[in-house]
């Protein structure tokens, strides 16, 4: 099933200097990943973050949707 991030995810430059965060929090999408990536559960992030597993599903799914969309320019020496 396809998470649909942007009802959980805003942008807003008021608030985190534009980053992306979970609605109604000042939690960022790149602390979700990032404590997901350094060995945390889903459920340890839901807990020390205070949302829920949707709103970690959403992080994710944004990441990589962000991912997909960007372009890397090998440069050889």
């Amino acid at each position: 099933m396809k998470v649909d991030w942007k009802k959980r995810i805003e942008i807003n430059p008021d608030i985190m200097g534009g980053k992306p965060v979970i609605k109604g929090t000042r939690v960022p999408v790149e602390v979700i990943v990032g404590g997901l990536a350094g060995g945390m559960t889903i459920e340890e992030v839901c807990r020390e973050y205070r949302i829920k597993e949707e709103e970690v599903r959403a992080a994710l799914a944004y990441a990589t949707e962000t991912l997909s969309e960007e372009y890397l320019i090998a440069v050889s020496n």
